[in-house]
């Protein structure tokens, strides 16, 4: 039986080179006789360099977006998304297809499905439609996020622990195992960021070096308040535990250099994914069913008790009988005679007449001859009662 295919979610700051990562990874498992099925959620790219299988762009016009809705280009592509959201079950239906193929097509299963996303990582990780996106995948294939980052941009360490911050936040937004992916490895070797996440003095010694120079302000040795070495240096030691989470690669994307190293993190992160998070997503899931569930029962309870509230049925004397509350014989011939007159009263209404129409009249009648009850209690019976109370 062919496994199930890993989904590959690649996310990244504009300028990253994460398209250029998508079209190498993408020619990568042609090239190796491993056909993915290829998703672009990119509503505002004009052109992509690989063929997706579905494309945002073929369902929603982003520019029409904007102009409908009278947007600027962030909020288009949220909305884009947000209304591309709303076919999820399509795509899911589609994914679930692909992946369990008709055993009389020839054609073999994909063994990963690769999710180009919008290079505003805001707009995609924090928004709802990409939440809603993301636990659609988990749900029903092993899902790895793939985050990109600027090797060369990287290289200090102020940018260097920015991206580990933003990289930790989109890992406990998320909850799905992450591949940190260096790209651009032909520009700025990736050999430094592996040394500061894997050696916490390496970094202290590039930390003292770069304030030595006078990059956090100042000149000359010391310059500078300390308070950003100081808030580095504090944010290095509290990241220590977070990078044992993560698998970091070194590619890049124009020489095809190190992907072979990062399909191999995804393998060992699809495992991950099965033993760790997949437990973890049933049991978010079980709950909420559970939450809607009891929801449910909640309100049919509360439907079911205001129609015991506002319809009481016709006094029965059996019901009489077996009420809890004692009364003496002379207050049950009085409410017989009661009851009698109610149903004389109200014979010729139709069975089918509205019923917040009777109560309507009801309150109008009773406003008409000065008569005061609970509003919320308009039975037939207070009904005729109180108007016998009223004076004569």
């Amino acid at each position: 039986m062919a496994s199930t295919p890993t989904a590959v979610v690649c996310v990244g700051m504009a300028g990253s080179g994460k398209t250029t990562f998508m079209q190498r990874i993408n020619n990568y498992l042609h090239v190796n006789k491993k056909k993915p099925y290829v998703l672009n959620l990119d509503p505002a790219v004009l052109n992509v360099p690989f063929e997706p299988n579905i494309d945002i762009r073929d369902s929603i016009n982003y520019k029409e977006v904007m102009k409908q809705y009278n947007l600027g280009p962030n909020g288009g592509i949220l909305t884009s998304l947000n209304l591309f959201a709303t076919k999820i079950d399509q795509i899911i239906a589609l994914l679930e297809k692909r992946a369990n193929p008709d055993p009389s097509v020839k054609t073999p299963p994909p063994q990963h499905f690769l999710v180009d996303t919008p290079g505003q990582i805001e707009v995609f990780v924090w928004s709802a439609s990409g939440s809603i996106l993301l636990e659609s995948l988990a749900s029903s294939f092993p899902t790895v996020i793939a985050y990109i980052i600027d090797t060369p941009r990287t290289h200090s360490c102020s940018t260097f622990m920015s991206n580990m911050l933003y990289a930790c936040s989109i890992l406990y937004k998320t909850k799905l195992p992450m591949i940190l992916v260096f790209n651009k490895t032909d520009v700025q070797d990736a050999d430094f960021a592996k040394d500061w996440m894997t050696d916490f003095e390496k970094f202290q010694e590039a930390l003292q070096e770069e304030e030595s120079k006078g990059v956090f302000g100042g000149e000359g040795f010391g310059g500078g308040s300390g308070y950003m070495s100081s808030l580095l240096n504090s944010m290095s030691l509290m990241l220590d535990e977070f990078y044992s989470h993560l698998d970091m690669v070194g590619v890049s994307s124009m020489t095809g250099d190190g992907i072979d190293d990062f399909f191999d993190a995804v393998e060992r992160k699809a495992d991950e994914f099965n033993r760790d998070y997949k437990p973890e997503l049933e049991r978010r899931q079980q709950e909420r069913q559970k939450e809607k569930s009891e929801k449910r029962s909640e309100d049919l309870a509360k439907v079911m008790s205001d129609m015991n509230m506002e319809r009481k049925p016709k006094s029965n004397p059996a019901d009489d009988a077996e009420s809890p509350v004692e009364s003496s014989d002379e207050d049950k011939d009085v409410k017989d005679d009661e009851d009698a007159r109610e149903a004389d009263q109200y014979d010729d209404v139709a069975p089918d007449d509205d019923e917040e129409g009777l109560k309507q009249r009801y309150a109008n009648t009773l406003r008409e001859q000065g008569v005061q009850i609970d509003p919320k209690d308009e039975s037939f019976a207070r009904f005729v009662r109180a108007s016998q109370q009223r004076p004569g």
